[in-house]
């Protein structure tokens, strides 16, 4: 496949930010432009992938003694969430991280997005388009000041909880096999930021939420739902994925989801395993087109933040999962909606 033969993939949730955070390298722009950065996404490999931007999240980690157990290494019912973290910690890794995406634009090796318009434009010009997303508001305060200050900055989608609890809401747990019923619903800072969002034109991530806290979007919001990075429970049980009522009710407000790649969230048996095959992502996007129709699928790939199967390996990696698709029959108009046009079209509807 040639570079003129690509198809362009907009995709819905990458890590790098936080890759390049912990790299603790003072010269991030060189590692993510000349491709030395190891990982799942650099400037090199993103065009021999077709990789034409996505949602390039900034995630507040845990504490160093708190990482090694934030996501189990085998499957299990009973995982606890992780702890949560303190706001001044969120606050400074949130800081960083958008630093390093403003030095990555005034490197030229991206342009950070504020509107659909903008996606556009820097496809047009092959340049990455990345929007400003965060996973996680612990770095937000209760009365939502700094949000407004993000999103002076750019911010234009966040997703109100990881998975672990905050000032807003309860993320799901980590739990194979469980329903993503699994406590409380959003709080009333939760249920204002959600309004507040409404308002500003942030998009919500409903990726991470439990289920009550998912029905309290429902309840509240005016926008269409989304998840960016999120599979079919029905497939695999694990909590972090979709059951079919919370499809229906995506579906209902014109919604979408975004296929992530973490092989525990693709595969039957909920395990982190890289020796995961293309078959199981295809089945998964079969699934989410019957329950959403073409205009509600695209890519979530949670590059740099997860185990993805080692057949897919990195960016590079996504023609094989197009021409795996291709292969399963989809024509090119049903791929390129998948691969970007669906996302773009979202972009409209929620950030304008």
């Amino acid at each position: 496949m040639t570079a003129s033969d690509l198809v362009p993939v907009f995709d819905g949730h990458n890590d790098t930010l936080l890759r390049l955070y912990q790299s603790k390298d003072t010269e991030v722009e060189k590692l993510f432009i000349e491709g030395k950065s190891g990982g799942h996404i650099d400037l090199p490999r993103a065009k021999a992938g077709g990789f034409a931007g996505g949602m390039f999240a900034i995630f507040p980690p845990p504490a160093e003694k708190a990482r090694r157990s934030a996501v189990p290494s085998a499957p299990s019912d009973s995982e606890p969430l992780p702890p949560e973290v303190p706001r001044t910690d969120a606050l400074n890794s949130t800081i960083a991280m958008a630093s390093i995406l403003f030095r990555l634009e005034r490197a030229g090796a991206l342009a950070v997005c504020r509107s659909a318009a903008d996606v556009r434009d820097a496809m047009a010009r092959e340049m990455i388009a990345a929007v400003f997303h965060i996973e996680g508001v612990e770095a937000i305060d209760p009365e939502l000041t700094m949000l407004d200050v993000l999103h002076a900055a750019g911010l234009r989608s966040l997703g109100i909880v990881w998975s672990r609890p905050n000032a807003f809401g309860h993320g799901v747990p980590f739990r194979f096999p469980s329903s993503p019923d699994t406590g409380p619903g959003l709080t009333d800072a939760g249920k204002a930021l959600v309004k507040a969002c409404n308002e500003l034109k942030i998009m919500i991530d409903l990726s991470h939420l439990n289920e009550k806290g998912f029905r309290d979007v429902v309840g509240l919001s005016d926008a269409p739902l989304v998840a960016t990075h999120s599979n079919v429970h029905a497939i695999c049980g694990h909590s972090r994925n979709l059951t079919d009522w919370q499809l229906g009710a995506i579906r209902e407000s014109g919604g979408m989801v975004g296929l992530n790649f973490a092989t525990g969230f693709l595969r039957e048996d909920g395990r982190m395993n890289a020796d995961t095959n293309l078959d199981i992502m295809v089945r998964h996007v079969d699934s989410l087109l019957q329950a959403l129709g073409e205009d509600g699928v695209g890519l979530g790939s949670d590059f740099d933040g997860a185990m993805i199967p080692a057949v897919i390996g990195d960016v590079a990696g996504l023609p094989k999962l197009i021409n795996a698709l291709a292969a399963r029959g989809f024509g090119r108009a049903l791929i390129e909606k998948i691969a970007y046009r669906n996302w773009l079209s979202m972009l409209e509807k929620t950030i304008g």
